[in-house]
């Protein structure tokens, strides 16, 4: 009976060894998640999904100059600007802004208290700081559309860069565009996993790093070198054609963007692909926005999204 009783009890053990060896491997530990995760969750769950970033974010001219008062402008241009040919705020500037620059538009947007329309050369490098500002609390942030140039012809930016190039790596219409491919997500690096401590960080990177912008020509002589996204509309490649061996990732999807490359985005004017490259650029992106967009290679083709110039110049203010 003993020995019954003994031979019992050990079957019980080695079940139980058994049992509760099997419980712990069904026990699956959660992976960390990386910055990334943690930022981007952090920016989707506070409306910086870039979505609504890209939402009503840019204003004409046209639309305030009888409202000026309603609004706070910052204009980030230089105030000593070294080429004779480039007008500055100082030599003249939208009534009522305020002086600031790409770098501080953060800080001194503090003394706002209006929504804020920036307000820069073309309206691009704008694009980069408006992005910061929506991303630093400010989600009523605009770009003035076509910057300076856009108010008064005397500072003229825009026509200047406008080209139809027919370069051999512009494939025509209808277009070929490359299928999306899914990639790693960028690798950041932080010493906090508070996403909001994050993204603070990551706008400073973005201010302190300039504006991440490239010539059209450089872009088409080697496409192949870099990850290059054309935002556009399905309709629209049909219609223009592409950079040869573009993506079309329209909306951006993450994941369809190479992060082992630079991903240039071009747009028809290089004001929204500005917001976006600066949005990849907080997420850890080597990004950069082709200047002034199809304005810049294909710009006789252009019936829409096309630089005119002014007809109508309206005042502006000098000195200090």
């Amino acid at each position: 009976m003993k020995r019954r009783l003994m031979l019992f009890m050990a079957v019980i053990a080695i079940f139980s060894v058994v049992f509760f060896a099997g419980c712990k491997d069904d026990t699956t530990t959660e992976p960390s998640k990386t910055i990334f995760e943690i930022v981007t969750a952090y920016m989707d769950g506070n409306g910086m999904a870039l979505t609504d970033l890209l939402t009503d974010w840019i204003i004409a001219a046209s639309d305030i100059v009888d409202d000026l008062d309603n609004y706070y402008i910052m204009d980030i241009r230089s105030g000593d600007a070294d080429e004779d040919d480039i007008i500055d705020y100082n030599e003249g500037h939208v009534p009522g802004a305020v002086a600031s620059s790409y770098d501080n538009i953060v800080t001194d947007a503090a003394s706002a208290d209006k929504p804020i329309i920036v307000v820069c050369y073309t309206g691009q490098s704008a694009g980069h700081a408006v992005m910061a500002l929506r991303l630093s609390g400010y989600p009523d942030a605009k770009v003035l559309k076509w910057g300076m140039s856009g108010w008064n012809s005397a500072f003229d930016s825009w026509t200047g860069n406008v080209d139809q190039l027919d370069h051999l790596n512009w494939v025509a219409a209808p277009g070929s565009i490359k299928a999306p491919e899914t990639f790693n997500f960028p690798s950041i690096s932080s010493d906090s996993e508070d996403g909001a401590t994050i993204l603070t960080a990551r706008v400073n990177a973005l201010l302190s790093g300039g504006f991440k912008g490239i010539n059209s020509v450089e872009v088409l002589e080697f496409p192949e070198d870099d990850f290059v996204n054309n935002y556009w509309g399905e309709a629209d490649v049909t219609n223009y054609g592409n950079i040869e061996g573009a993506y079309r990732i329209n909306p951006i999807n993450l994941e369809n963007l190479d992060a082992e490359d630079t991903v240039i985005t071009y747009c028809w004017t290089g004001q929204t692909s500005s917001m976006i490259t600066a949005y990849l650029t907080v997420l850890g992106y080597d990004a950069k926005s082709l200047k002034f967009g199809a304005n810049s290679m294909i710009y006789d083709a252009l019936t829409e999204h096309k630089w005119t110039q002014l007809t109508v110049d309206y005042d502006y203010e000098t000195g200090e």
